[in-house]
């Protein structure tokens, strides 16, 4: 086992999203739509497929100054966890 699936296990993940076989910018969206529901220091975990969706998901961190705590790849899937500020 690896220590990103240790801490995904451990982490207390308030918001789920399913955005498997969405393109660019729609994972995105879904991503802002619920941090904002989101209290300071409250997680998201968001598993897409989009290719780019890696690059979009650092980008949006740095615009947004929500932590991107990891991302990590299972096969075609990449699974993201942020964290709001």
């Amino acid at each position: 086992m690896s220590d990103t699936l240790l801490d995904t296990e451990i982490m207390d993940i308030q918001i789920e999203i399913d955005a498997r076989g969405l393109n660019c910018p729609l994972p995105i969206l879904k991503a802002k739509k619920a941090l904002a529901e989101l209290q300071s220091g409250q997680v998201l975990r968001l598993t897409a497929t989009d290719p780019g969706s890696v690059r979009d998901f650092q980008a949006f961190a740095k615009q947004t100054g929500n932590a991107l705590l990891s991302h990590t790849q299972n096969g075609r899937e990449f699974v993201f966890l942020m964290q709001r500020k």
